[in-house]
């Protein structure tokens, strides 16, 4: 099925509640997390005109509701994508913490609905269900916790989740609440998705299987005669030219080592997530064949779970290579970079002006110092004036 690209686009960040740091795989250059950096990140990222940011979920992260309601307070625009668990909450209490956050932060919440996808750290939260079951009661979730956000009562008794007389007292500030993304690459997750969700996300996979699985999404959701839009998940290394940029790039793996790879790739292994494995196969755990399609670098999967894949290249090279996945459809790019809070500027800096972006803002007003100039040279003169003066 063919459908119009957007004709703009959001961009979200990242925050790194799992750790930061120069390099992959290794304590050298690595940052501490705590609330200061977090902060500094999202106020970046507020400032820049980021529209949101994600916060990861799972054991190795910090808990995403109480650092997004720690920031939410300290930035102005910026919205907070935070993860609903199916199977660990109920929808009830989801509801209750997701209308409480959306209000306290007047409307800045997206919700990431995540069904897990590794059986061992579900087993150690108490979870032993196998993979479409997991999705069974995300359904069952989903329609309870959407009916709450929305004001109605649920009485229902379904085959994992039951609840009666279940309503929210104090309702979002967003009128039937946040908006859902969610990402299931399986036949399961799919099918969960439509009409449920908002916005389906895929992880960065090359453009060809993108749009395979952009078609098969719209296919069903046009047999259901139900909405959906797209986003996709990736890391950006961008710098001002091409061979700096593959620089970086060999620079943030240098530390790996094969025995470090070879044990992330066995723990990769053990998961049931289709989404993993279809993360796994572009690059199979070796080092050789890393550029999986044009300016697509595969590097950050060796080590790291869910998305595992980068746009790399200088300025023009990344924007065209975003242009193609809004070419497909892709309204909402969920972008991270190492370190985070330089590679926000960065990416900000270098790209946004390429981009057709739904700006989260422009400086309004009056900016500090009447700028962006740079330094004043010699404490007299602004660059552009120099500049000007020598055209």
């Amino acid at each position: 099925m063919t459908a119009q690209p957007p004709s703009s686009a959001n961009v979200l960040w990242f925050l790194p509640t799992h750790g930061d740091g120069r390099y992959l795989g290794t304590s050298a250059g690595a940052r501490p997390i705590n609330l200061g950096y977090l902060r500094q990140i999202a106020q970046a990222a507020d400032d820049l005109g980021y529209f949101g940011v994600l916060l990861p979920t799972g054991k190795s992260c910090e808990d995403s509701w109480v650092v997004a309601s720690a920031l939410a307070p300290l930035t102005e625009r910026l919205r907070y994508l935070v993860a609903v668990r199916p199977g660990l909450q109920s929808p009830t209490v989801a509801a209750r913490m997701t209308a409480t956050l959306d209000r306290i932060s007047n409307g800045r919440l997206l919700i990431n609905v995540v069904t897990g996808g590794d059986p061992t750290e579900n087993k150690g939260d108490g979870i032993f269900l196998d993979h479409d079951e997991r999705y069974e009661v995300t359904r069952e979730f989903l329609d309870i916790y959407r009916e709450l956000l929305r004001g109605g009562v649920v009485n229902r008794q379904g085959k994992h989740i039951a609840v009666e007389d279940g309503r929210l007292l104090f309702l979002p500030a967003q009128p039937s609440g946040p908006p859902l993304y969610f990402g299931g690459s399986s036949d399961a997750g799919i099918a969960t998705a439509i009409g449920r969700v908002d916005k389906y996300l895929t992880w960065g996979e090359p453009p060809a299987q993108v749009a395979d699985k952009i078609s098969r999404v719209r296919h069903i959701a046009a047999r259901r005669d139900a909405k959906v839009s797209f986003g996709i998940r990736l890391h950006v290394i961008v710098r001002e030219t091409d061979a700096a940029a593959w620089q970086a790039a060999d620079a943030l793996i240098s530390h790996l080592d094969d025995d470090t790879i070879a044990k992330a790739q066995a723990i990769f292994r053990r998961m049931d997530s289709e989404g993993q494995r279809r993360m796994v196969a572009l690059h199979g755990g070796r080092r050789d064949k890393l550029e999986i399609s044009p300016n697509l670098w595969a590097g950050v999967g060796l080590v790291r779970g869910g998305a595992g894949t980068a746009l790399v290249g200088d300025p023009t090279t990344v924007a065209e290579r975003i242009k193609e996945y809004v070419d497909l459809g892709i309204d909402t790019f969920i972008l991270s970079g190492y370190p985070h809070l330089e590679e926000a500027y960065r990416f900000a800096e270098l790209v946004f002006p390429l981009l057709p972006m739904d700006r989260n803002r422009t400086h309004p007003g009056i900016p500090v110092n009447t700028g962006p100039f740079g330094e004043t040279i010699a404490n007299d003169l602004r660059p552009e004036q120099r500049q000007a003066a020598q055209s």
